[in-house]
């Protein structure tokens, strides 16, 4: 069998120096019928292996399941991997960040206050092994030592910008062995003297991430690392985007020239991302780092695949330079087409107020809970109340995770912003039902704020004092919304939501789409029971990437659940994505 191995100065292929020229490719945010189509577009660029994550909280999304079907069989992504004749990187945390929601850890881990986030803590390291146990047991039979295309396998991730417990790496580093990986252990840090100690032990190769300063960076790393291969195993090419901000690009020729200089010093690299994806449902994560700033559905990432999987200038321009390393495959992959741009009607409303038990059932709860008290976690909910006083008073809320629009007797009265600290809404009369709608924007997926309860947290007070007596309705976001409308009916003009709405939409063939947004408010979209994601009026991103293998010739069905304020009831769809403004 093949040999893998960590030399004075290289990576060690059956003896002989090699270089890897990896691309990340999450198979979790492609459709698995798309993914022997990225990997052989990565290989046609001049790349070697591909590196992937593995999200622990989508195949654990309840204690003691793990599921490896479908878009998540990560066997059959790693023998497609090996069918084209290329390497592979898994990189299965526990944390991963990857602007994925709570950095892939899930979840219900943290139900229990007691329970550590990434660090020696008993109860948090057997849910962990538990978790590794299961991966290694798909990845262990695919290392190159067995035939396998697996070369290395990374040891937590950038665990220097979050703690410096060693006992916590060790520990994983150990259970990593005892499961039966035997090729190298890498771990990565941004370049930083403090980050690249905290993060490591010895034993296992550090490796670094950025964007720019190769040179400079690489001997930070080496004065860390004295022997063996360098290594960017995060060479940052693009950057990924927030709603209400810009979409992030970078010049394709000024990541061609840092990539270059990575390569003409002898490193090998890791291109994050070579093709981002998308955050398909409600898997997006989040930053707080004083304001609350969620990510967006599209992970394009500005990345050499672009999120539907055509190469864009930076394919090329990465190409080229690879081509003056190592020999590149003849033929690249075809320009983008148009398209299609078929249209409907969206019509047949369900309006969740009023018919709220159409939705799913309520259960009662004498004082609010949180997201994370309901089995299973909603990320979307329904709240109510009974109101009984003289004078109208002002509602308040302990803490808003993350958007809570306030109803009462049916009537909007306003909405509530984690991003705006928002947490009190006055009341427009003393007696009535007070309906509150909450959703979860995604779980913080980097710094102190992982593992933080989702919800309405610390209860609710009404002129200060407590209020309680809540019927809790969990809306199901995994599956499409059954509820419909008896009789049917069209819809004239703007409507306005929480409203569940239908089209018909006819195209000839299977083709990948781009379903146009720009007139509805805030909400998220099906098609054919596919979970396309998030949409919001405030942008940047304004199309949602519908793959092709969802779509069939003749009559397709798209649903869409508008949160807000839908202009236009009209089904669209653009010929290219629409990401937003840039800086530029």
């Amino acid at each position: 069998m093949p040999e893998f191995a960590i030399g004075d100065t290289d990576f060690l292929l059956d003896g002989r120096p090699f270089r890897i020229l990896s691309g990340a490719l999450h198979y979790f945010r492609v459709h698995p019928d798309l993914w022997a189509d990225r990997i052989d577009k990565a290989r046609r660029m001049g790349l070697n292996t591909i590196e992937t994550y593995v999200p622990w909280n989508a195949h654990a999304p309840e204690p003691g399941v793990f599921d490896l079907t479908g878009g998540l069989d990560l066997d059959r992504f790693l023998r497609l991997v090996a069918e084209a004749g290329m390497y592979a990187i898994v990189r299965p945390g526990p944390y991963i960040c990857a602007e994925w929601d709570n950095g892939g850890l899930p979840a219900w881990l943290f139900r229990d206050p007691a329970v550590g986030v990434r660090r020696f803590e008993p109860r948090y390291l057997a849910a962990v092994r538990e978790y590794l146990t299961r991966v290694y047991e798909v990845v262990v039979p695919h290392q190159i030592d067995r035939g396998g295309p697996v070369l290395l396998v990374q040891v937590e991730n950038e665990y220097g910008a979050f703690g410096d417990d060693k006992r916590y790496l060790k520990a994983l580093a150990e259970h990593t062995r005892a499961s039966g990986v035997t090729v190298p252990l890498t771990t990565v840090d941004q370049p930083t003297p403090e980050m690249l100690e905290a993060g490591s032990l010895d034993g296992l190769h550090r490796t670094a991430s950025f964007g720019s300063g190769a040179r400079e960076r690489l001997a930070i790393l080496r004065a860390h690392q004295p022997t063996g291969p360098l290594m960017c195993s995060e060479f940052w090419n693009g950057w990924f985007d927030n709603w209400g901000a810009h979409h992030h690009t970078t010049p394709a020729a000024d990541s061609a020239a840092e990539l270059d200089a990575l390569l003409a010093a002898g490193a090998s690299v890791n291109l994050y991302m070579f093709h981002g994806g998308t955050n398909f449902g409600c898997t997006n994560g989040a930053n707080d780092k004083g304001v609350y700033q969620p990510i967006v559905t599209s992970y394009d990432y500005d990345a050499p695949l672009d999120e539907a999987g055509d190469p864009t200038p930076k394919y090329h321009a990465f190409r080229d330079v690879i081509a003056r390393y190592h020999k590149v495959p003849d033929t690249v992959p075809p320009p983008a087409r148009p398209a299609p741009t078929p249209h409907g009607v969206l019509r047949d409303p369900v309006r969740l107020l009023d018919a709220p038990d159409l939705w799913g059932t309520w259960e009662f709860h004498e004082e609010l809970p949180a997201f994370d008290d309901l089995t299973p976690m909603p990320q979307l909910a329904l709240l109510r109340c009974a109101v009984e006083g003289d004078t109208p008073g002002v509602l308040t809320f302990g803490e808003v995770r993350d958007r809570a629009t306030v109803f009462f007797d049916g009537d909007p009265v306003g909405t509530l912003s984690r991003e705006h600290h928002d947490r009190a809404i006055a009341l427009p009369r003393a007696s009535g039902e007070l309906l509150v709608l909450v959703e979860d924007q995604g779980r913080v997926d980097y710094g102190p704020r992982i593992g933080e309860a989702k919800g309405i947290v610390g209860g609710a007070e009404l002129q200060g004092e407590p209020l309680t007596g809540w019927d809790v309705l969990p809306l199901d976001l995994t599956e499409v919304p059954s509820a419909r409308p008896s009789p049917e009916t069209a819809v004239v003009g703007p409507i306005a939501g929480p409203v569940l709405l239908r089209a018909g939409i006819d195209v000839d063939a299977p083709a990948d789409l781009f379903l146009d947004t720009g007139e509805w408010g805030k909400g998220l979209a099906w098609f054919n029971g596919f979970p396309l994601g998030r949409y919001w009026r405030r942008g940047p991103q304004r199309t949602l990437y519908v793959p092709r293998p969802v779509v069939r010739a003749g009559g397709n069905e798209l649903v869409v659940l508008e949160l807000g304020m839908m202009l236009d009831p009209a089904a669209r769809f653009a010929p290219r994505p629409l990401l937003g403004h840039t800086e530029a």
